[in-house]
């Protein structure tokens, strides 16, 4: 689950680390008044959306003056903002941050997040601040540090003095490092976050250190264990259809294809991807309905899939093994039947009560496709598409 900046600085802040004075503002009110409380001159002000590059597509401002406050918030609020991750559609923002303007001697980057190859956290660092980490590493490679984590232990004191050191720091500013690493390495783990990103991690002319934007990924399998984060959920900022799709416990990801999947099983549904993609086609999405998926979810799923306007045709491939296939043909006929479906749908079963499966698809008047294996099924479903 992601969450806004000015949401992961709160975070942030109740462990210990340094995060700019700042307020937030839903109007061009608010930013004035917001401006003079912070009673200092440039503030910042930040478009607050589920999306990085912001100051790239202009969401990221200085203002000398109240009236320069009042002219970029009304520029900014209520517009869309279109950044290099959000695409040509942009995410429309509805709030800023106005933030105290800082003196910037050094911009780094920290951050916290899963390393799947070690399955422990990891720190990964740079002094090539201010930039996106993709780039250092793609440039530079030799100025990201890694620090792997035992997950037994938690973040050590000594590995955070040797983060310290790598990014060039000694004295009472290297202790400064290692203390806000600490905190970071608490909110990551007791935050339950998959990711924490500061960057850029600031040092001002004065000595200081600060988060100077924030980045926080919560795992949401583990919301029961903080009902406090759930208010923090934006869902003006997600996939309308991947938050429909959460209410039924269903695991969709909208794609920008047109062959519609509905799969049972993340592993089939990852390789029904892959096999569309190598006869020629583009997938729409990902969807999983799960391995005891009932008839009732197996028709909100359906629902879901055509509710995406780009979707041209439709692959079910099903392997019954928990799930009954007999059970999801009759929930895919109900579906076509209760949605008025015009779609072509091809659909491929195997497994448990296959025979009668079948058997449904073909007495039910509708215009299903079968198809005897996945690659005909996958091919089927592409020229049908095209």
């Amino acid at each position: 689950m992601k969450i806004h900046e000015y949401q992961a600085k709160r975070l942030l802040a109740k462990f210990g680390v340094p995060v700019p004075r700042h307020h937030v503002a839903l109007n061009a009110m608010d930013a004035c008044m917001a401006a003079e409380a912070l009673g200092t001159f440039p503030v910042v002000l930040k478009a607050q959306i589920h999306a990085g590059g912001r100051g790239k597509g202009g969401g990221v401002k200085l203002a000398s003056s109240l009236e320069e406050v009042e002219a970029i918030a009304l520029r900014m609020l209520g517009h869309k903002l279109v950044t290099p991750q959000t695409g040509p559609e942009g995410r429309t923002v509805h709030r800023l941050i106005v933030e105290e303007g800082l003196h910037i001697d050094r911009e780094l980057y920290l951050s916290l997040l899963i390393d799947r190859t070690t399955s422990s956290p990891i720190i990964m660092a740079s002094e090539a601040g201010g930039m996106e980490i993709e780039e250092v590493a793609a440039a530079t490679p030799e100025k990201i540090l890694r620090e792997v984590i035992d997950p037994a232990l938690g973040l050590q004191p000594y590995q955070a003095r040797k983060v310290a050191f790598g990014l060039g720091f000694t004295g009472s500013q290297a202790g400064k490092v290692v203390k806000i690493l600490l905190a970071l390495y608490r909110a990551f783990v007791e935050s339950d976050a998959s990711l924490v990103e500061i960057n850029p991690f600031l040092l001002t002319k004065e000595g200081d250190f600060y988060a100077l934007d924030a980045k926080v990924m919560l795992d949401d399998n583990a919301l029961y264990r903080h009902p406090d984060y759930v208010e923090l959920r934006d869902t003006r900022e997600e996939e309308p259809l991947e938050t429909e799709a959460a209410k039924y416990d269903l695991n969709y990801v909208k794609l920008d294809g047109n062959i519609g999947c509905m799969v049972n099983g993340a592993g089939l549904a990852m390789a029904t991807m892959d096999i569309i993609k190598l006869a020629g086609g583009n997938p729409a999405n990902f969807l999983d309905i799960g391995g005891g998926a009932s008839q009732e979810r197996v028709e909100q799923a359906f629902r879901i899939l055509i509710a995406d306007t780009s979707v041209r045709a439709v692959l079910i491939n099903i392997f019954g093994g928990i799930v009954r296939c007999d059970m999801v043909a009759a929930g895919v006929i109900g579906a076509a039947r209760n949605l008025d479906v015009r779609l072509p749908i091809v659909v491929r079963l195997e497994g448990t009560n296959v025979e009668q499966g079948r058997a449904l698809l073909e007495s039910s008047g509708l215009n299903f496709t079968t198809a005897s294996g996945m690659r005909d099924a996958a091919e089927k479903v592409v020229a049908l598409a095209a």
